[in-house]
């Protein structure tokens, strides 16, 4: 990655055209081509930007960058204050606490968080129509599908109820029920399964993890 911290003008010229007048900037040049112009403020957002593939034409005081469909970035250099380049290297990519996965692999490690007595059949469990998150045994032996979601709403226990109606067909499983696991359930899709005959169950991801809560006690 190169950094250039220079007083600039920017011009663009493209489907339509932008002016940024002559003040310091960061001018950002990624290995995948990519050029973006940063002032001190607005966050992540930069001021303009070119996306890859693109290519730099650098002439003294010039930076002229083009993509494949012509548009341009016109950037005039008064005064070069920084001009750096690092070696990043390959990212690992952002792994997320708390995503759908890592959930379903909680709760297959402790199925009676959705229920005393429930046991994991299989995660996965497959179907015509794609693979139930958990397939359990509850208490009394009966089979139950759980949907696991950080967001429950209705498309998910739509498709939940997808899922029943398939698994219901097979006279192994059936009767089959559903239950709704998320983090948060909204009161739309709370509502439509409490009619279709699914449980919801609010999951506290930092008992799933045997994480003691963070709130002051008395004992």
């Amino acid at each position: 990655m190169r950094l250039v911290i220079a007083r600039c003008s920017v011009d663009y010229a493209g489907r339509l055209s932008a002016h940024l007048p002559p003040a310091v900037r960061l001018l950002m040049v990624k290995a995948d081509g990519s050029v973006s112009i940063h002032a001190d403020d607005r966050a992540y957002k930069p001021l303009n930007w070119m996306s890859p593939p693109c290519r730099i034409e650098e002439a003294p005081g010039v930076w002229r960058v083009v993509n494949k469909a012509g548009e341009q970035l016109r950037i005039t250099l008064e005064e070069i204050l920084s001009d750096t380049s690092h070696e990043l290297g390959v990212d690992p990519g952002l792994r997320k606490d708390g995503v759908e996965a890592h959930l379903q692999e909680l709760l297959a490690g402790a199925p009676g968080h959705l229920g005393a007595g429930f046991t994991l059949v299989r995660r996965e469990f497959p179907t015509a129509i794609g693979p139930v998150d958990l397939l359990c045994r509850d208490a009394a032996g009966a089979a139950v599908a759980v949907e696991v979601k950080r967001r429950g709403e209705i498309d998910g226990v739509e498709q939940l109820t997808r899922y029943l109606e398939l698994l219901n067909r097979d006279p192994l499983l059936a009767p089959v029920s559903g239950v709704l696991a998320a983090q948060e359930i909204r009161p739309q899709a709370r509502v439509l399964a409490q009619d279709r005959g699914i449980r919801c169950v609010w999951l506290d991801y930092d008992e799933l993890r045997d994480l003691e809560p963070e709130v002051d006690r008395l004992f």
